[in-house]
């Protein structure tokens, strides 16, 4: 099997993959110029069970395997990204957080409606001030009769204005922690704040240079209360906890990337087959040949990387060098092809209607969504025991060489923590 894929994830692609060329990639030019999330096809992704593939039964997921999701996220990105980060940000930061760091009662409440794609959830970490350096957060929550009242804003927040948004996972400041060596620090918290809570407002959706169907908006917070029990997870563990949800959307990320490395490739092929120049077609030209032959291989090489990441994640082993490194790669990938299958297609790779030219336009960004390219290499640095990588939290202490003098971070583990179970 390719790849190490099963017959049950290769009868997955193609369900999947019909589904894209028949339904989404016909649609995708008229709600991209709309720039409004199709809610129709949203619906029926949900319908195909594709938002519950890794969740478990109990919760009403179909309690595949990670590898399962990531492929179906790689299938629809192919012909849409916008649609492609929808399902992936439903998943990877609405429903996943919930199942990894939830009560029971909390995942009976929310993932039923997350798993059936009758609901969206999102993350709200990034602000004006914390993205990269999600340590600064300045949201505060302040526990008051049994209820936390947030302060605070979030910026460029996906899934978080659509009609059935149903959840926001906040991560606010919640107090200060002492370190080890006697000072102090932010002590950050995850909060789970219902769609339409009172003071909880929800601003216009950004005019964006691509993913133009993605939702995606600024969020305020002003005296939001939720009860006390909407905390996600040990209070303190807010920042901790999403930076391993974080490794695993970085995964998903990086098959979304190569889906759209792979649409790039598709659709030069098929032009430079159909389209004559000089009387001999496009692909007789050996400059045409060679670029395709080099996305093809980029293609090969993105996959690979992910689905490495995979299997370590689904092991259960440490994946954090791995998820970085196949985020790094596949983001590269995705780029390259979409910058090379534009201009094989000439002039029409500068229209909008051309699937290749929105690739090239949305492909920015994935160079940046799910951590930066540089914040990927700084990772992986550290992951090499190197000191010298200038930004991002405090490395574990046990992976830092001992000249780096460095000291471990508040709330950050020093040993990966078991994969819960998800089948």
């Amino acid at each position: 099997m390719p790849y190490g894929f099963t017959a049950e994830h290769l009868a997955l692609i193609e369900k999947v993959r019909t589904f894209a060329d028949e339904v989404v990639r016909p649609a995708a030019y008229d709600y991209d110029r709309k720039r409004e999330l199709p809610m129709q096809i949203v619906a029926q992704l949900g319908e195909l069970g594709l938002f519950g593939l890794p969740l478990p039964t109990e919760y009403g997921g179909a309690g595949k395997d990670y590898t399962s999701f990531f492929l179906a996220v790689e299938q629809i990105s192919r012909v849409d990204q916008s649609l492609g980060v929808t399902l992936e940000a439903g998943v990877g930061l609405g429903a996943v957080p919930i199942l990894r760091f939830g009560t029971e009662e909390q995942r009976r409440t929310w993932l039923p409606d997350l798993a059936a794609g009758r609901a969206l959830g999102a993350f709200g970490l990034t602000e004006a001030g914390s993205g990269s350096d999600a340590g600064g957060t300045a949201t505060t929550a302040e526990l008051v009769d049994g209820h936390w009242v947030i302060n605070g804003s979030k910026q460029f927040i996906t899934n978080s204005g659509t009609p059935i948004t149903s959840v926001i996972t906040i991560t606010a400041v919640t107090g200060q922690t002492t370190r080890p060596d006697g000072t102090t620090a932010p002590e950050l918290s995850a909060i789970l704040v219902p769609a339409g809570t009172p003071g909880l407002q929800v601003g216009p959706a950004y005019d964006k240079i691509g993913w133009h169907t993605s939702d995606t908006h600024p969020l305020t917070l002003t005296d939001v209360r939720v009860p006390e029990a909407n905390l996600l997870g040990e209070r303190g563990r807010g920042y901790a906890n999403f930076l391993t949800a974080l490794d695993e959307g970085r995964v998903a990320f990086a098959a979304l990337c190569t889906g759209a490395a792979q649409g790039c490739l598709e659709e030069a092929l098929g032009h430079a087959k159909e389209r004559e120049v000089f009387g001999r077609p496009l692909e007789a030209n050996q400059h045409v040949a060679f670029t395709l032959a080099q996305m093809a291989t980029r293609v090969h090489t993105a996959r690979l990387a992910w689905v490495e990441a995979a299997r370590l994640l689904q092991a259960g082993q440490r994946f954090k060098q791995q998820a970085s490194m196949a985020k790094l790669v596949c983001s590269q990938a995705a780029a390259a092809n979409a910058r090379d299958a534009s201009q094989i297609f000439g002039g029409y790779g500068f229209l909008a209607e051309n699937v290749a030219a929105r690739h090239y336009r949305d492909a920015k960004v994935l160079e940046v969504g799910e951590g930066t390219t540089e914040v990927q290499l700084g990772v992986i640095a550290r992951e090499l025991g190197l000191c010298g990588t200038g930004f991002g939290p405090t490395p574990p202490a046990a992976s830092v060489p001992d000249h780096c003098g460095a000291a471990p971070a508040v709330g950050e583990r020093t040993e990966p923590a078991p994969l819960r179970a998800v089948r």
